[in-house]
């Protein structure tokens, strides 16, 4: 009966030691197939407009000791396209170290195609590095498909509407932002009407350029410089301004409103600007007021500036309205100060309002009364009269 315990319990023990030796030797297997090779990326979100190419870099990171060959896959949504890239060659499997870290990684990455077709909305796309022996690496993506543009740049005006008359050169301030992630050169450009020249200069600089970099994230003040051509209608116009880089085309549009031409004459109906006048007395003279331009004046203001205690009036001081192209006569009156002598004055007379304006030096020619000349001739021939005979008389003693 003892030899018959005795046996069971070596039995036991050999046993035991069987067991533990079984489960020594299946560690490894057990370890190896419960998997610790894993893939990560740096961006395992992204937004795309339909029809875009993307690429994701992967990183493979493996902490044990044995090294393995993985095969690549990916499942996709229905339609859009992709495969693996290594070193810049297409791969359907990658050699995983032995204790790889992330450092340690081949160049390994992902290309993706979405279809132009493709809806609005987010997808997902699962990639698998699959080592045998259940050893697989899984990493889900999720890719927003959307039309709006990411990172897109813009182009502005700080005052994109401007107005002025015929003639007027116009200047507006503008930046161009670069919202991408790389440096970028845009070519710039305007659409103006027929005879227009528009120019750009980066800001605080003199020179004109067609185009310019602009780096990741940063932007560049642009002075739009805008010549209307000559005689230009009054009414409303609109220059478009693009400025195109190899990713994006951003638009600018600039309105200009020229209110027309200002322009007033002043004359004489005949042209003749000299007049004549006697002191102390008032002389008419008419004077012709036309628009030159092709906009209605209002307001328009008579004043004058002649010779010390000369005076200088108007039938009327204030022309209300004149029509475009319209004339007005209006008379003067000029009086010489009572003082004035014989000679020639000059009176300037001006026409204006807060858009146009018009000067004329007006020559006066002061004289003395025609009976007063008479008068003096004939004082003149009594003196003389006189004169000869008290000569007569006193001479021969």
């Amino acid at each position: 009966m003892e030899k018959l315990q005795a046996s069971k319990q070596k039995a036991m023990i050999f046993l035991g030691v069987v067991c533990m030796v079984l489960w020594s030797l299946c560690m490894p297997f057990t370890a190896k197939a419960a998997g610790s090779v894993s893939m990560s990326t740096d961006y395992p979100g992204i937004s795309v407009k339909p029809g875009d190419s993307t690429s994701f870099d992967l990183y493979l990171i493996n902490p044990e000791q044995t090294e393995l060959d993985a095969a690549l896959s990916a499942e996709l949504p229905e339609g859009w396209e992709g495969y693996f890239r290594g070193d810049g060659n297409q791969v359907s499997s990658v050699h995983v170290s032995a204790n790889q870290t992330r450092e340690d990684s081949p160049t390994l990455s992902y290309s993706l195609t979405v279809p132009e077709d493709a809806k609005e909305g987010t997808y997902p796309v699962a990639l698998k590095a699959n080592g045998g022996t259940g050893n697989t690496a899984a990493l889900n993506l999720e890719v927003r498909v959307t039309l709006e543009e990411a990172g897109a740049g813009n182009f502005t005006a700080e005052y994109p509407e401007q107005e002025g008359a015929t003639g007027t050169s116009f200047s507006f301030d503008t930046t161009l932002v670069n919202n991408g992630i790389a440096a970028q050169s845009y070519s710039l450009a305007a659409k103006a009407p027929e005879g227009w020249q528009v120019s750009f200069k980066p800001s605080g600089e003199s020179n004109q350029v067609a185009s310019l970099s602009v780096d990741a994230g940063s932007s560049q003040g642009i002075t739009v410089s805008v010549i209307p051509g000559e005689n230009v209608e009054k009414g409303d116009y609109t220059i478009n301004c693009t400025a195109v880089s190899a990713n994006e085309t951003l638009n600018l549009e600039l309105k200009i409103t020229i209110t027309g031409t200002y322009g007033v004459s002043l004359s004489t109906p005949t042209g003749n600007l000299s007049l004549s006048a006697y002191a102390n007395e008032e002389a008419p003279v008419t004077l012709s007021i036309q628009n030159t331009g092709n906009v209605d004046l209002e307001n328009l203001q008579l004043t004058s500036s002649a010779s010390t205690d000369w005076n200088v009036r108007f039938d009327e001081t204030t022309i209300d309205l004149l029509e475009a192209g319209a004339t007005k006569e209006i008379t003067a009156y000029v009086q010489p100060s009572q003082e004035a002598i014989i000679g020639d004055y000059v009176t300037a007379i001006t026409v204006s309002n807060d858009y146009a304006s018009s000067e004329m030096d007006l020559r006066v020619s002061v004289k003395n009364h025609t009976t007063w000349g008479i008068v003096a001739v004939a004082i003149i021939v009594v003196l003389c009269g006189g004169l000869g005979l008290i000569i007569r008389k006193y001479g021969r003693r």
